[in-house]
């Protein structure tokens, strides 16, 4: 092991023992994320009887926490053999999750991409582009107002590999099983989310420098919901 290499090693022990692990990568743009919680207070039924759509957001930033529940609820690593939380046609796992941080605490500013197998983020671009995802969005404010926002993609090939041209119907569905996690998750935090599915497909994509083979689906802008 190179000198570097030693330094480095010693630094990210001391940022683990000390609890900044997540912000100190922000910076380098390799986020760990907290552990995700497989238990919790509330019954299914009650969360299920509670969902609802939000719009409107309390200001206030996400915690990290937080984040990674959202995350790993919509794709979160559940099996020995790479089973997810959200089904998925085949066990192809076509979805791509990205994550506009607008305003999450220890979290520097910008999108990044959810890594499953890792449960991490990597850094996709700097900035807050929240407005021109808004723009983008058909000018639906709440897209812009709140802290994060989850954009689910999908890479079709994924799929297409098996299914051919049904590919595509077993990718939404998937779509929707992953918004749905997504919407009792953050109820269960206290949180709301809306799954926003009227933008510009091709615009929100350069916004979000996306590559070619990378397709936007849906976005889901979360926050605290006002008044609670």
């Amino acid at each position: 092991m190179t000198r570097r290499r030693r330094i480095a090693a010693l630094i990210t022990c001391a940022l683990l023992s000390s609890g900044e692990f997540g912000t100190a990568l922000a910076q380098t743009g390799d986020v760990a994320l907290p552990a995700p919680q497989r238990g919790g207070a509330g019954s299914l039924a009650d969360v299920l009887a509670r969902r609802r759509s939000v719009r409107e957001f309390a200001k206030g930033p996400l915690t990290l926490a937080a984040v990674s529940q959202l995350l790993w609820a919509a794709q979160g690593i559940t099996g020995r053999d790479g089973q997810r939380t959200a089904p998925s046609a085949g066990a192809l796992y076509p979805l791509e999750l990205y994550l506009v941080a607008g305003a999450v605490t220890g979290l520097e500013v910008g999108v990044y991409r959810y890594q499953p197998k890792r449960h991490r983020l990597l850094l996709h671009m700097k900035g807050d582009p929240r407005g021109e995802l808004a723009d983008a969005a058909l000018e639906q404010e709440w897209v812009a107002e709140a802290p994060g926002v989850l954009v689910i993609c999908a890479v079709y090939r994924r799929s297409e590999r098996k299914y051919g041209r049904r590919a595509p119907r077993y990718v939404h569905m998937e779509v929707g099983h992953a918004a749905q996690n997504v919407y009792l998750q953050a109820m269960a935090l206290d949180l709301g989310t809306v799954m926003v599915g009227a933008f510009h497909d091709r615009q929100l994509a350069r916004v979000l420098q996306l590559p070619e083979d990378v397709e936007p689906l849906g976005v889901m802008p979360i926050g605290k919901r006002r008044g609670d």
